[in-house]
């Protein structure tokens, strides 16, 4: 026979915990357990919006106790799911102790309470009922973690359950090493919270910190907020202005704090930030103009030579005078490329050969290219586009294209700068 797991309802886990001045703390195996709040703030409103609790722990001796140490694997999953219980409680009453009556509580539920809670009794409704917190204010944190099979179905209804119930769900540390978009699409998170591990390798290396926009566009679509967590230097917050994340959270912007009221005095530096992410910003655009106007005169000249009979070949060399240009060739309006590439002779004998099925694109259909589509919409005026991966030689570059008006019809010249 099954044995039958204990009931670990509201009442019978307040019974581990006692109210100190003005504090709830629990009570675990010797351990006095408390919580703390660490502020998220959103970068468009430049204020707090919600509070995640963490839980501080220490034993007899005063020692404090890691949440990895008090959360250990070998632990049964009875005490896992009584300690995540004993956790929740405490910061949800802590939480509503403080009188904040609009910003959102985030609260950490763990893998094995995800899956398995549902075994232990119901619990988490009579708590919100019990402290008064609404439903919607709750963000409930899900760890990206290994879960498949039988597992995964009880982790999607426990998700419907907190939906159903009112709250959001936030999918934290995605980026870590078990991240899949998957785990996104099937669950709809309302928040997924990017793992520091992401904004490390931002900090460190630029061809990510370029991608990092994508990925939180791409969270965007699926219907997804974005929080940046982690942050401790102003370079990390610079990163999250230019990534277009949503909410943001750190030591750089605040610590988590036993009382919330003390956060009242918490100023972080919001202007002097947005200041150097627009002087950023203006010094792109000013490099940009620089690109603009250092290939305009050889791409007219281009243009010229093209609009009066000059093959590809002899139109292109003006161009090629400037070693950042790699290739150039000619476009339908409807996408499909006119005859071969021409290749700067400077680049041709730097071809990775590892990519040669993909050289020859003539009669290659670049529809899809957004070069193409801003060059017809914009017609006579040069267009430059972002950095992007080219296929014909898998490396970053940007392309010039422009659309002209020949004798036999209009065409698109196009030219790959080397990044």
């Amino acid at each position: 026979m099954k044995e039958t797991s204990p009931v670990y309802g509201a009442d019978f886990i307040g019974q581990s915990t006692r109210r100190v001045d003005g504090q709830t703390y629990g009570a675990f195996k010797g351990c006095r357990l408390s919580s703390v709040y660490q502020p998220i703030f959103s970068l468009a409103h430049k204020r707090i919006v919600g509070y995640e609790a963490l839980i501080r722990a220490e034993n007899s001796q005063n020692q404090a106790i890691r949440p990895d140490e008090l959360f250990r694997p070998e632990e049964s999953l009875s005490d896992i799911v009584l300690l995540d219980r004993l956790c929740r409680y405490i910061h949800i009453d802590n939480f509503q102790a403080f009188g904040d009556r609009i910003n959102w509580l985030f609260l950490n539920v763990s893998p094995q309470t995800i899956i398995h809670g549902k075994e232990f009794g119901s619990f988490f409704g009579s708590v919100l009922e019990r402290f008064d917190l609404p439903s919607y204010r709750v963000i409930i944190e899900i760890v990206e973690y290994p879960i498949s099979g039988a597992d995964n179905i009880r982790l999607i209804e426990t998700v419907k359950y907190y939906h159903e119930l009112g709250c959001l769900i936030a999918i934290d540390d995605f980026g870590a090493g078990y991240s899949n978009f998957d785990r996104i699409w099937t669950l709809k998170p309302d928040i997924v919270k990017l793992d520091r591990s992401m904004l490390l390798r931002a900090t460190d290396r630029k061809n990510i910190r370029q991608l990092l926009p994508g990925i939180v566009s791409l969270l965007h679509q699926a219907g997804s907020l974005v929080i940046i967590e982690g942050i401790e230097t102003e370079e990390q917050a610079i990163i999250a202005l230019e990534s277009d994340a949503d909410m943001v959270q750190g030591y750089f912007f605040a610590r988590p704090h036993h009382d919330l009221s003390e956060l009242s005095g918490v100023t972080p530096p919001f202007k002097s930030l947005f200041e150097s992410y627009k002087a950023s910003e203006a010094l792109r655009g000013k490099e940009f103009q620089h690109t603009y106007h250092r290939y305009h005169k050889p791409f007219q000249t281009a243009v010229i030579l093209l609009k009066t009979g000059h093959s590809l070949v002899d139109s292109s060399k003006p161009l090629f005078e400037d070693d950042s240009i790699i290739r150039c060739y000619l476009l339908e309006p409807s996408g499909l490329q006119i005859g071969y590439t021409v290749t700067s002779q400077v680049h041709a004998d730097k071809v990775d050969l590892r990519f040669k099925p993909l050289e020859d694109a003539k009669s290659a259909d670049w529809f899809r290219r957004h070069y193409l589509r801003r060059a017809i919409m914009h017609p006579g005026q040069l267009q430059i586009t972002r950095p992007y991966l080219s296929i014909t030689g898998a490396h970053m570059c940007s392309t010039l294209s422009m659309m002209i008006h020949t004798s036999s019809g209009d065409i698109i010249l196009c030219c790959d700068l080397k990044l």
